[in-house]
């Protein structure tokens, strides 16, 4: 596969503290995407934190929105940094750098590997509650979260949609890592994503305002039409 076509907002590079919420970052991404004009438009969000962000631009683009469930491995000491992640189909991708740089075991792989795979179970089962996966085939499925660090959550879900159906992928985020964002490039199709950052260090967090953790319960309400979307 060719490279993606990357649609970035010039005047955002490497700024942080851009967006009141995710539900702004939203609108914003919106924008960016609506210049794709898209026939056939179909969102998926990354749950939870995605969910926020998906929601102004399924309204926007006037779409189906819908969840594609991963979850990052997580260090044991850290939940905040992943060394992987599970995807709804039950695949997984691993970081084997960060594996062997933060020197885990394999016993605290298959561990992590095991929990992760749990929660990935429980949150499709509350968050699609039995639906099956809709046809792919005549859309433009984009898969939307609220940022790109190291990239292995979406790559997951990129992999995960592509067995599952899905023939034109675009990614949509508020926010990305340069590196991140050019490795992802050779797996789909287009790239949208208004903030892109370079350096050393990276955190999705530095681009909002306003940042916090979107329950499970949230991510419930929030696909139900019920929930306050101001994340």
């Amino acid at each position: 596969m060719k490279c993606a076509q990357i649609l970035e907002i010039e005047k955002l590079r490497d700024r942080t503290g851009l967006f009141a919420d995710r539900y702004e970052a939203g609108q914003v991404l919106s924008g960016l995407v609506g210049q794709l004009d898209l026939q056939h438009p179909l969102v998926f969000a990354i749950p939870a934190g995605g969910l926020p962000v998906a929601v102004p631009l399924a309204e926007a683009l006037n779409c189906q929105l819908d969840v594609a469930v991963v979850s990052k491995i997580t260090l044991p000491w850290n939940t905040e940094a992943g060394y992987g992640a599970v995807a709804f189909d039950g695949s997984y991708l691993l970081n084997e750098a960060m594996i062997r740089a933060v020197g885990l075991d394999e016993s605290d792989v298959t561990r992590g590997l095991e929990e992760t795979r749990a929660k990935v179970i429980r949150r499709v089962a509350a968050l699609r509650k039995g639906r099956p996966m809709p046809d792919m085939l005549a859309h433009q499925v984009i898969v939307v979260d609220d940022g790109l660090a190291s990239g292995f959550t979406m790559r997951a879900a990129v992999a995960a949609l592509r067995r599952a159906g899905a023939r034109e992928l675009i990614v949509a985020v508020p926010t990305g890592h340069e590196n991140s964002v050019r490795s992802l490039a050779e797996k789909v199709d287009i790239i949208c994503c208004p903030n892109i950052r370079g350096g050393r260090s990276f955190a999705v967090a530095s681009v909002y305002q306003h940042w916090s953790d979107v329950s499970e319960a949230e991510a419930e309400q929030i696909l139900l039409g019920t929930g306050d979307t101001q994340y």
